[in-house]
Order: C-alpha cells, then sequence, then structure tokens
C-alpha cells in the first residue's frame, strides 16, 4: 500500500529494534558532492544503487482480484467513519481513504529499516557539503495518469503549495525549507535553512507530487470530489460520498517495473468500506464484504472468531510480530482548559484507571501498560539519568520537576479490583494539594466550580474502558462523563480543540525527528488541527525536540529521546493506555504472500497478492 512510505516518514515515536544494515552510498558519501540512489538518517543503506526488488516482495507476484478493507489508520484531514474530499492534504473537509496511492512521491520507504528512502520519480540526488542544498535528478519517463510529463516544475510546485496552504501536518514539517525550485524540467533545486532538521530531507523526499497544471485556477485548499491528478499505481474508481471509495490499479503505470515498485501493487482494486459500527464492520467481514481485516479489539479477537467460515479454514486468524514501534495511546489532556494546568491534579487522576483490572475484565489480559512516550525501545528512560542525559537537562532544572532528575515516573500499579482504596487515596491527596475541595460529594476546582469532565469519543469502541475510569472519577466527586458525537462534530472539535479529554493513537517512528514537533512542540500547540492535542507548552521539551531532530548519530538519538521521555513523563500530560508488540489479522484465505516479510512491519496486505486457486477452493473466485 503506497501511503505506507509516506507515512512512516511523518510518523513520530519509538524503534523496537536497532538498524542492523551495512552502510553504502547514503548521506555520508553524498557530502561529497557524488550522487546517491538513496537516502537515509545517518547515511546506512541495505540496498545498493543496483537492487532489482526489496527482498520481502515476490517479483513474480500476480496482479489481479480485489481487496476490500476498512480504513484503520489515518492522516492529514482523514476521518476514521465518514469522506467527504478526495483532497486529504489540507484542513478542510473529511479526506477518503487511499488517497496516497494515486500519488508518487520523489523516493519510497523500504519496511527493512527504519528510515531509508530509495529512488521513484527521482532517480538520484545530489547533496551540497553543507547539506542545505539537494539537488534531485527526476526520471524523464515519470508522467502523470492522463499521460502530461511530471517534471520538477511540479514538484516544486508541491512542496511549495503543501509549505503555504497545506494541512499543518505537512506544512509545520517544511517551515526549514527555504525553497523549491526547478532548474530544468528534470532537476529540482531544494534548499534548506541553516536550522534544519537531521531528517528533513527524508519529509521532502517522501511528499506527494502534484500536478502544477491540474491546479492552476484551482482552490487547493477547498473540499472537492474531483480526484486530483496523480501519477500513482492507482486510480480513484467508483466511490459514494460517506459509504465507500474504489481504486484501479493503472495498467500501464510508468513505474511499475522499478525495484522499488516490483512485486508491490499487485491488487486490481483496492476497496475501502465506511462503516460508524464496529459491530457492522465486523458483521461485513464474516459475510465476506471485507475480505481483510486487522483486528484491535481483545473481546473479538479473543472471542468473536468463531463463526463458520474460521471453523471451515476459509477464513485465517493470525498473529504476526511486526517488528514495528509500539503505539503511543491514551487519554490525553486539554491543558488549554483550567482544570488540568495543575500537575498535581493531572497526576490525580490518572491514579483513578485501574489497567490490571481492565485488561483482566475486559482486554483478556493481552495487553501491557504503557508508561513512557518511547514504550518497548532502547529510547525509553529508565533508572536515574546518565551523565549524557543530565548535560542536556541540567540547563532546565531550575523550571523542571525533581522527578525529572529521578526514576521517571511509572503509571501505579493496582491491586486488580478495579477501585484500589490505596490509589484512590493518594488521588484525593493530590487534588487537595492542588486546592481542590469537596463539599456534599462534589469536588470542587480552586476557583471554587465543581470539577466536569467531558471524555469527547466519536464511537462508544472505548465505553467498556472509560466507564469503569469514570466511576472511580466520581468516586474522588469528579462528575466524569462521556460525549459521544458523530465523526464531522469530533473532527471540529478536536482541530478547534473543543474538549476536556480524548484518546489518541499515534503510531511509533524507529527514528523520532522533526515530526516531534508535531506532537509536542509548543508551536504546533498553538496552531489549529495540529497533533499536540494536550496543549503541551515547555522549553525543554521543545530543546530536547531539535536535538532529536538535529542529532548526527543513533547515540545521539537514543540519549535525547530519554531525556524527553523523562520530561514527558514528569509532566504528566496524559493518561497512558495500552499496547501490543504483535498485528492480529484475519482474511479470507484467498490470498498469498512472499516467504519473508518485510523487518520492521507485517508485509500485510501491500505485499500480498489475490491467489485465484485459493479463492476458488473457498467458493469466492
Amino acid at each position: 500500500m503506497r501511503e505506507f512510505s509516506r507515512r512512516r516518514i511523518l510518523q513520530t515515536g519509538v524503534a523496537t529494534a536497532a538498524l542492523a544494515v551495512l552502510p553504502r552510498a547514503g548521506w555520508a558519501q553524498e557530502a561529497g558532492g557524488t550522487e546517491a540512489h538513496g537516502l537515509s538518517s545517518f547515511g546506512e543503506l541495505k540496498y545498493g544503487p543496483d537492487f532489482k526488488h526489496f527482498d520481502f516482495v515476490n517479483p513474480a507476484a500476480p496482479k489481479g482480484g480485489t481487496l476490500a478493507i476498512q480504513i484503520k489508520q489515518t492522516y492529514g484531514n482523514q476521518n476514521f467513519d465518514t469522506f467527504n474530499t478526495l483532497n486529504t492534504f489540507v484542513l478542510q473537509g473529511d479526506g477518503a481513504a487511499g488517497m496516497g496511492s494515486t500519488f508518487d512521491s520523489l523516493m519510497v520507504g523500504s519496511g527493512d529499516e527504519p528510515d531509508a528512502l530509495y529512488g521513484l520519480v527521482a532517480k538520484s540526488v545530489r547533496v551540497s557539503d553543507d547539506k542545505l542544498t539537494y539537488r534531485f535528478t527526476l526520471r524523464p519517463e515519470a508522467r502523470f495518469h492522463d499521460g502530461s510529463k511530471l517534471t520538477a516544475r511540479d514538484a516544486a510546485f508541491t512542496l511549495n503549495i503543501l509549505k503555504t496552504k497545506g494541512h499543518p501536518l505537512y506544512s509545520q514539517l517544511l517551515t526549514q525549507l527555504a525553497s523549491a525550485e526547478a532548474e530544468s524540467d528534470e532537476v529540482l533545486r531544494v534548499q534548506f535553512t541553516p536550522e534544519r532538521s537531521r531528517d528533513l530531507h527524508l519529509v521532502i523526499a517522501g511528499m506527494p507530487i502534484f500536478s502544477e497544471r491540474y491546479w492552476q485556477g484551482k482552490d487547493f485548499g477547498a473540499s472537492t470530489l474531483e480526484a486530483p491528478l496523480g501519477s500513482g499505481p492507482y486510480k480513484v474508481g467508483r466511490f459514494e460520498v460517506g459509504r465507500f471509495i474504489e481504486f484501479d490499479r493503472v495498467p500501464d503505470y510508468w513505474a511499475k517495473d522499478l525495484p522499488v515498485n516490483v512485486g508491490q501493487h499487485n491488487f486490481d482494486h483496492i476497496r475501502y468500506e465506511y462503516f460508524r459500527d464496529r459491530t457492522v464492520a465486523f458483521e461485513a467481514f464474516k459475510n465476506g464484504t471485507l475480505n481483510f481485516n486487522e483486528e484491535y479489539t481483545s473481546r473479538i479477537w479473543a472471542t468473536g472468531y468463531d463463526f463458520p467460515a474460521v471453523r471451515e479454514g476459509r477464513v485465517k486468524k493470525e498473529e504476526i510480530e511486526s517488528g514495528a514501534p509500539s503505539t503511543i495511546q491514551g487519554w490525553y489532556f486539554n491543558m488549554r482548559r483550567d482544570a488540568f494546568k495543575d500537575p498535581r491534579i493531572r497526576q490525580a487522576i490518572g491514579l483513578a484507571f485501574d489497567f490490571e483490572w481492565t485488561n483482566a475484565n475486559i482486554m483478556f489480559g493481552m495487553f501491557n501498560r504503557t508508561g513512557s512516550f518511547f514504550e518497548n525501545s532502547d529510547m525509553k528512560a529508565v533508572g536515574t539519568p546518565s551523565p549524557e542525559e543530565l548535560a542536556l537537562l541540567e540547563p532546565f532544572r531550575s523550571k523542571l520537576p525533581a522527578s525529572v532528575f529521578a526514576e521517571p515516573p511509572v503509571p501505579p500499579v493496582s491491586d486488580g479490583s478495579g477501585q484500589d482504596r490505596r490509589l484512590l487515596r493518594r488521588a484525593d491527596e493530590l487534588l487537595r494539594e492542588a486546592g481542590c475541595k469537596r463539599e456534599g460529594g462534589v469536588l470542587k476546582l480552586p476557583n471554587g466550580q465543581p470539577f466536569r469532565i467531558e471524555f469527547l469519543e466519536s464511537s462508544p469502541f472505548l465505553q467498556p474502558h472509560t466507564q469503569p475510569f469514570q466511576a472511580n472519577l466520581k468516586r474522588l466527586g469528579i462528575d466524569a462523563v462521556s460525549r459521544i458525537v458523530d465523526a464531522a462534530q469530533y473532527q471540529r472539535r478536536m482541530e478547534e480543540y473543543d474538549f476536556d479529554m480524548a484518546s489518541r493513537n499515534l503510531s511509533g517512528s524507529s527514528t523520532p525527528g522533526d515530526s516531534l514537533r508535531l506532537v509536542y512542540g509548543s508551536a504546533a500547540g498553538k496552531r489549529p488541527g495540529s497533533q499536540n492535542i494536550a496543549g503541551i507548552d515547555d522549553p525543554a521539551v521543545d530543546a530536547l525536540i531539535e536535538t532529536i531532530a538535529t542529532a548526527k548519530s543513533r547515540q545521539e538519538v537514543t540519549i535525547a529521546a530519554r531525556a524527553l521521555d523523562r520530561v514527558l513523563r514528569s509532566g504528566h500530560y496524559w493518561v497512558p493506555m495500552w499496547y501490543r508488540a504483535s498485528d492480529w489479522l484475519a482474511y479470507w484465505d484467498q490470498f498469498s504472500r512472499p516467504a519473508t516479510k518485510p523487518r520492521f512491519a507485517s508485509g500485510a496486505p501491500g505485499t500480498w497478492w489475490y491467489d485465484a486457486e485459493k479463492a476458488k477452493r473457498i467458493g469466492r473466485g
């Protein structure tokens, strides 16, 4: 799936394993001005300039069939429940799933490496000695779907318009882009500011490329149901707003035989179905409307896959160790609200969530508690700060809580009763220390107002987990309720930060960098639509993000990430939830797959293909 590689550049989070590749022609060699076929954070590339295809694909994979799925990850303005625009790169509207597959980028990622990109539209790149100027040489055969030539002018137009009019997810990543211009049809010159972050070249190379000619006279920031002209392996096919959208494989796709594409984009059609109710969506999988499902609900995974097609072997259920970073999931406080400005109040609320009871009684004991913003990686802070971490933290000592310089805060372990009296007493103590008072069973904030918390959600999916949490908050005198709104209202309220608490699940990254600004940076939190929903505004956080984004080695990234983890955890900006290290996959047995999976992903379903013989055997041929 084309969206995979671009999201890996834009995501933030953790690493689950160290990079184990041999250095070849990468960033180190580019410093002298030689051309390179790929880019990475630290100059490490697994694949040489003459590689034929990625190791995790089947180069002879047949083309055909339909993949029918539900959107499970979002980016830009996308919404899990509906769509009303085919422009997913701006703030306006609810973007359709799958649109990334209709656009090519200069380079694309490899699932074998945490941060490497290889040439797609760009066949090579030349870098100045100061790494502020990148010249991408484009392939002359690159074409848009209407047959028009894709040139460096289109790439320059794209970067400039995303910087000025794109969704904050894109525009904020491009703040250190000084200029992008075409020196000729086949040479794109990109200039960075001297403050450029370490991975900005990867961000640039992974951006979609739009047609300048197509967008002339059109409002780039507006919603539209006209499919923008693209150049990728798929084109928009049939769709019905809010219900489904199909993508048709482009048979004469100009880049189908390039090494980065061999063995991929194997389905003739990809169809995304939209469901506002997860139960209805699961029934759609059971009856074959959907033929592939990545499961996230432990109750369904443990008990729901006992229907006839599973018992007959026509539907397969499989758990795959993906090797991908753990997600960062939790209930985030909106610190723009006066009620949450005191960290003691935030810490007290976190003590009311009984993970041990929730895991045992609702999630079948299948999850681990998240405690770190870099969970399940060597970037997670443990013990007291190392001398290297202290060197980064000391300049901010007077502004930071003492816990930053001690053992990092960890979520409490309850007695599993669902209402641990010890933890609730400690929560009550913290609330009183913060100036809250209880009158007649009602907890009042320091300003005398009753303490009320609204959990904003777009579906009832988390209610079994949230309601026991809210019951404990009510025992503390807090009026905690859920507000479940439709997808459009949820999107608008989140963009405008009109909520008290909200859940968020962020994907991880093996090499955190620029995108940390979007999630934890103070500048992002002041802009509508950013990922910094908590409103974190801390100079120490900003400084540590810059250290990570400009680090020259993985060791430097790891040290700075541990320091950042300490600061974030000590801020009590969230109530952390849970994670697991594997993917739960279920699918109708009509697919085949390569013998090797990508090191940092499950490979499903992007490297799979439709198997006509298998489909015939299960009566779906």
